[in-house]
């Protein structure tokens, strides 16, 4: 009898601990997960897109306009005639600010990269002079020296029109500071380089300070049927099946003609490295625009992104720029082992000639000629990289021959 009582007291003792146990642990899950949860929601919350935090932020701007510390060529519009008006916050997006406003009766974007002007780096030497003429010299060799840093391109004085203008006046170290925090911004950099040599960048209209201001445009969605709205880019023509396939069409061959541009129209290539409908947007005329450009390189940038010590080839990943692991020495290849077409048909393409969209107003055998096409098109190319510059080129060139083809078809049948 003392055993089977020693041993009832024993395993009450083992419940006993193992309750206690038991409540512990989830006594410390629970202040684990509450504690992350805080810190998500926290997170979230701060950066939540509010009418009343933008407001908040273009009223901050607007006094730093009125003290002098900042200018441009919108602060009148916005802070005093009210012609530049605020409509609603779009998003707030690693730091990012995107806000939509009506100027003068068109929409527009106001972007920047942080909300105070004050968050962004001094010019410490307008502290320093007080001379105009004394500082223009050095001020053209930091915009030229931050260009590179951004770009990884070398500019002449002659080429660095969008980015700097000789500035006078009584508000000259105003003007200079605007431009300083506007410098610091690569998407702005980009933009006001590329738009006078490429329809497919958007065009930036104006600036207020750190804020600048950039044509509104359709931008396209994963999820919607057509990636683009047709019907708010271009009108209610569009919502016909043959309209919108025709019009799809002219997006895939405006795609085309961008990569061809990227590729060849520049001193250096330009890759895309993060490569999704809602970074591309389109004008009326069905002109396919990069809207998102943070994660776009050119060709000096991209190989000092890639050149980095690896184990296997997916250290070499930059998210849609990929390289590939040299195992003898532990390094990622500097050249790109994909391209922007192929991400492209992958990413895109894919979505519109895909087998189990079918469309009437194109012939069948051409339909499946453009699937086919888009498939290997998608596909990772050879390990050379020569052969598979090869495979790119003629993927590019059977996809401008089938989607040409469509659009005979296309006026075929309208006719």
């Amino acid at each position: 009898m003392r055993g089977v009582f020693g041993f009832k007291r024993l395993r009450l003792k083992m419940w006993r601990r193992c309750t206690l146990l038991f409540l512990l642990c989830w006594a410390a899950c629970w202040l684990l997960g509450s504690t992350f949860l805080f810190l998500v929601r926290r997170s979230v919350f701060s950066e939540r897109c509010t009418d009343e935090k933008s407001h908040r932020m273009l009223a901050r701007l607007c006094l730093d306009y009125r003290k002098g510390s900042l200018t441009g060529d919108l602060c009148e519009d916005l802070c005093v005639a009210q012609k530049l008006v605020y409509k609603q916050c779009l998003y707030y997006d690693r730091g990012k600010k995107v806000i939509q406003a009506d100027w003068k009766g068109q929409p527009v974007i106001l972007k920047s990269k942080k909300e105070i002007f004050s968050s962004y780096q001094r010019l410490r030497l307008l502290d320093e002079v007080e001379s105009q003429d004394v500082l223009e010299t050095e001020l053209l060799l930091m915009v030229a020296l931050e260009v590179k840093n951004v770009l990884g391109l070398e500019l002449s004085n002659t080429t660095m029109g969008p980015l700097w203008s000789r500035r006078r006046g009584l508000h000259w170290k105003a003007q200079v500071a605007s431009m300083w925090s506007l410098l610091q911004q690569e998407e702005y950099i980009y933009f006001s380089l590329l738009q006078d040599f490429s329809k497919h960048v958007l065009q930036v209209i104006g600036s207020c300070g750190h804020f600048y201001a950039v044509e509104y445009l359709t931008a396209g969605h994963a999820w919607h049927k057509t990636i683009f709205p047709l019907e708010d880019a271009v009108g209610p023509a569009f919502t016909g099946t043959k309209s919108k396939v025709k019009a799809i069409t002219d997006i895939a061959l405006s795609f085309l003609d961008m990569v061809n541009h990227f590729d060849n129209d520049f001193s250096h290539r330009l890759h895309l490295c993060d490569i999704k409908p809602e970074n591309f947007a389109i004008r009326n005329d069905l002109t396919v625009v990069a809207i998102d450009v943070d994660m776009a390189f050119f060709e000096p940038k991209m190989r000092d992104i890639l050149e980095q010590n690896c184990t296997g080839d997916e250290d070499c990943n930059f998210f849609d720029c990929f390289s590939k692991c040299d195992l003898r020495i532990k390094k990622c290849g500097a050249e790109r082992a994909n391209n922007n077409l192929q991400v492209i048909c992958d990413k895109i393409f894919r979505h519109w000639f895909s087998p189990n969209l079918r469309r009437p107003t194109i012939s069948f055998p051409l339909q499946l000629r453009l699937q086919k096409a888009v498939h290997e098109c998608a596909k990772p190319g050879p390990k050379d990289l020569t052969q598979h510059q090869q495979t790119s080129l003629h993927s590019l060139s059977e996809l401008y021959h089938l989607l040409q083809a469509s659009q005979r078809e296309l006026q075929k049948a309208d006719g």
